[in-house]
């Protein structure tokens, strides 16, 4: 494989060529399920990790989304792995791996308790250290078609997945996500 490069960009800093190729790349990825006209499902993440290629096309990403939540009633820092995602020809070459890898030292140093992500297709997070949890979660519901919020929704989430980063050891409870379900 050539030569790639990653690259961090805020959320506010993403301009119409670059929005039209993470656009593509997500509609790609996950299909028609995913909001046509936009960056984002429900909400947009607070910034995305690029891998660029050699013609400086856009090959993956990931989105992710800082916020504090409540895990058995104490505050956990929090960061939200959101739509990783990697462009069909580019696959099985270790990129998911890559970008998690490049989470996870950002993180290192910052006031991050946890990685946090939910995922219908586990593989990928198992084999990079992530482990699969069973909370009871609470969260926001959104309409993602209509920007609405719609109340406040409560289940065990099957595709829950976390990584503790920091000192803090996650705990099996409650999590309440205080936003939205990525």
């Amino acid at each position: 494989m050539k030569k790639l490069k990653i690259k961090r960009v805020h959320e506010y800093e993403v301009d119409g060529a670059l929005r039209s190729s993470i656009q593509e790349l997500l509609l790609e990825s996950f299909g028609d399920d995913y909001p046509k006209e936009r960056v984002y499902f429900k909400q947009l993440p607070h910034f995305r990790y690029l891998v660029l290629n050699e013609d400086n096309m856009l090959v993956a990403q990931v989105g992710l989304d800082y916020r504090v939540m409540n895990l058995n009633g104490l505050p956990v820092n929090v960061l939200g792995v959101i739509d990783l995602c990697v462009k069909k020809e580019y696959r099985s070459n270790g990129l998911g791996s890559l970008l998690l890898s490049e989470i996870e030292k950002f993180s290192g140093d910052k006031s991050i308790d946890f990685l946090l992500l939910f995922a219908d297709h586990k593989g990928l997070y198992l084999k990079n250290g992530y482990r699969s949890v069973m909370n009871e979660c609470t969260w926001l519901k959104i309409d993602h078609e209509n920007h609405q919020s719609l109340g406040v929704g409560k289940e065990v989430m099957n595709e829950l997945m976390m990584k503790e980063i920091g000192n803090a050891k996650w705990e099996s409870g409650c999590l309440d996500l205080l936003g939205y379900l990525y």
